[in-house]
């Protein structure tokens, strides 16, 4: 036997082998865990995007079933026609009236209420609500809020001699309205959100923050704001991509009317879908949709994100 040569124990041999059987073991052990999660994934997400990829590059007859192989010619139509950067535009103004405002709304409601005063409880839970209303019934009050003539906010504003407002079917109000509804109840979830970042706050950054002079508005846009600002990262990213996603309220108050004012791309999909039954056209909507999300998620990550501090 050489000197560079080295003597493997049987003993060793067998440790090395058990090791690798108990880690074959725990493999096959993890994945029995996963398979039901796995299988869900395939059958509700990966399935119906490749579904929706085929059928996107077909024409459907009047029931729904393939004609008609046609390759590219939904996109191009698509995106060649008003309708579809009309639908885009109302989207986009839907997200500029809802995610700004729900943010700034919530995180003004969990700063008041971020203290130990008595009754502060009261108020956590009032704030705290919507997150546990449906869409569906929250649309139902708000319809009957909107009402023009029975509503309460046409009400209100007749109590101070102002004229009735046409909430649904006016088009130069309805996507407003939506928007007010919508911002209600986005308040639930990112106002327990934001009150999560706030508690997480040192106390002793206040105390010296008062030491030092600072007021309670100074103290909150140089030291909290920073300190908050993946918190407010998150709720950003989700705001965005819910309201892009925003289907139901629209469904139940204006059905994307009057003329469209409110006619997003998630309800032209459903139209054209589920109404018409024009499957391929709905289907490219539905990838382009997602790549626009996707696209400015990732726009959101690479620049947004170089302002948050995470310590």
């Amino acid at each position: 036997m050489s000197a560079n040569e080295t003597v493997i124990h049987p003993m060793t041999n067998n440790k090395i082998s058990w090791v690798k059987k108990k880690k074959a073991g725990e493999n096959i052990l993890a994945y029995i865990f996963l398979a039901p999660s796995i299988f869900l994934f395939i059958v509700f997400l990966f399935y119906p995007m490749l579904r929706s990829f085929y059928l996107s590059m077909t024409i459907t007859d009047p029931r729904g079933r393939v004609a008609e192989f046609v390759g590219l010619e939904n996109f191009i139509d698509l995106l060649t026609t008003g309708q579809f950067y009309s639908n885009l535009r109302v989207t986009l103004l839907f997200i500029l009236f809802t995610v700004p405002t729900s943010i700034i709304w919530s995180l003004f409601l969990a700063a008041i209420t971020n203290n130990k005063l008595k009754g502060m409880k009261i108020f956590q839970f009032i704030f705290s609500l919507p997150i546990v209303i449906s869409v569906g019934t929250g649309s139902i009050i708000w319809f009957l809020l909107f009402h023009p003539t029975a509503g309460m906010l046409n009400y209100f504003l007749s109590l101070i001699n102002v004229s009735p407002i046409p909430w649904l079917t006016d088009p130069s109000w309805a996507l407003i309205s939506i928007s007010i509804m919508t911002i209600w109840m986005n308040m639930g979830f990112l106002y327990i959100v934001l009150s999560s970042g706030l508690q997480g706050v040192p106390d002793e950054l206040f105390e010296s923050a008062k030491i030092d002079g600072s007021g309670p508005v100074r103290t909150f846009i140089r030291i909290v704001l920073p300190l908050l600002s993946p918190t407010l990262f998150f709720a950003l990213i989700v705001s965005v991509i819910n309201a892009f996603q925003a289907f139901g309220q629209i469904h139940i108050l204006t059905k994307g009317g009057p003329v469209n004012s409110t006619n997003v791309i998630v309800y032209s999909i459903y139209q054209d879908a589920f109404i018409n039954f024009r499957f391929g056209i709905g289907s490219a909507q539905a990838l382009v949709l997602f790549i626009i999300i996707l696209a400015l998620t990732l726009f959101q990550f690479l620049v947004l994100e170089r302002k948050v501090h995470y310590q």
